[in-house]
């Protein structure tokens, strides 16, 4: 059959072409976009962990940093006293430890020269343990009061091996304490154009994903808010209550070790080795009572704090189920290390919150969310 529609208009064909023309160019614009973000990222991926450590430490303190602005008014010194404070936070206590440390370390070399001439005098407690103190005994006089035997076992810690390790430790300190430099740097900058970077934010998370994303930009920062208080404050406690244990029962440094508690602690369950370090050391100074009070107060605390307050402060503030954030958690640290602590909780309590809009029901219509448009 002959067809006799009339032929397109030119109006017509220069419409079309025109629409033609602008999908092309979104495109190439879109890919464009697409390559520099991928290039730039690329350019930045060895200081990537210092900008988002920085996004991290401006999220964590921006409420405190608002409530002091709205106080004392807008000032140009108010970000650097800030940047400060968090410096210092960091700086003074990691400058301690590192005293301790090298103390110990001294300490250690003494002791390990002392070994190799004399060996290891038999405490107290080891003839006097139950049904094995005979072979504990004779174990230890064979083994461990001759300098022969324990120089051969320790032969392989001399000077030059402590020269080499001196040289990575110090090459790891100067590379980390550049990527710190660069954090409080990120930090200064984002609390001094904080009101302009959370403004295009939203307006550009609103573009790409429309109202839902304001709210998923929310539920990432409840949950940074909610780790800092239910991991490093509840880490910090932890320590401090240990530290002061510690202090009673007279277990070796005290401080160092309360230090150390509290760093473990800011992983769930990671504080229990620490805590039991500490009983063995008590028990190898023959103080059994300290270790078994070390031991129960420490179990009690962890206990309470893995169980009942972490889960309350992480759950609560992004209303999810303790076994995501837990997830979250565990999974980011492994993946990103300590930076995984806070990362881990965010992208998790976005999958949450994702996940919660596309499973749930339409109170107007009885369907589910993705049912809404069918």
């Amino acid at each position: 059959m002959t067809d006799f529609s009339p032929p397109p208009s030119p109006d017509t064909i220069t419409v079309e072409a025109s629409a033609s023309t602008g999908t092309i160019q979104r495109r190439a614009r879109g890919f464009l976009a697409l390559f520099f973000v991928a290039i730039g990222l690329y350019t930045l991926k060895g200081f990537l962990p210092a900008l988002l450590w920085g996004c991290v430490f401006a999220i964590s303190i921006w409420p405190l940093y608002r409530r002091t602005e709205l106080r004392f008014g807008r000032s140009d010194w108010l970000p650097m006293v800030f940047t400060l404070a968090v410096a210092l936070i960091f700086l003074v206590p990691v400058s301690l430890v590192g005293v301790k440390v090298a103390d110990e370390a001294r300490s250690a070399l003494e002791w390990i020269d002392d070994v190799r001439n004399n060996g290891i005098p038999m405490p107290e407690w080891v003839p006097h343990l139950p049904f094995l103190s005979a072979q504990a005994t004779n174990w230890w006089q064979n083994h461990m009061t001759s300098p022969q035997r324990l120089s051969h076992l320790l032969h392989s810690v001399d000077v030059g091996h402590g020269m080499q390790m001196t040289k990575q430790v110090g090459s790891q300190l100067a590379r980390r304490g550049t990527l710190f430099a660069f954090s409080l740097l990120t930090l200064f900058f984002l609390l001094k154009d904080g009101d302009s970077v959370i403004r295009k934010c939203l307006l550009g998370s609103q573009r790409l994903f429309g109202e839902q994303g304001e709210s998923l930009a929310k539920q990432m920062i409840s949950s940074v808010h909610g780790t800092l208080a239910g991991l490093v404050l509840v880490g910090l406690g932890e320590g401090a209550i240990m530290g002061i244990v510690y202090m009673a029962t007279g277990a070796p440094q005290p401080l160092l070790f309360a230090m150390v508690t509290a760093v473990a602690a800011m992983i769930p369950f990671l504080a229990w080795p620490t805590v039991g370090l500490v009983a063995l050391l008590l028990l190898a100074k023959s103080s059994m009572i300290g270790a078994i009070v070390v031991s129960a107060v420490g179990s009690v605390v962890i206990f309470i704090a893995d169980h009942f307050i972490r889960p309350a402060l992480i759950g609560g503030s992004t209303k999810m189920p303790f076994l995501w954030v837990l997830l979250g958690i565990l999974g980011g640290a492994e993946t990103w290390g300590l930076l995984g602590l806070f990362l881990g909780p965010a992208i998790m309590a976005a999958l949450h919150l994702l996940w919660t809009l596309w499973t749930e029901v339409n109170p107007r219509k009885g369907v589910y969310a993705e049912d809404k448009g069918s």
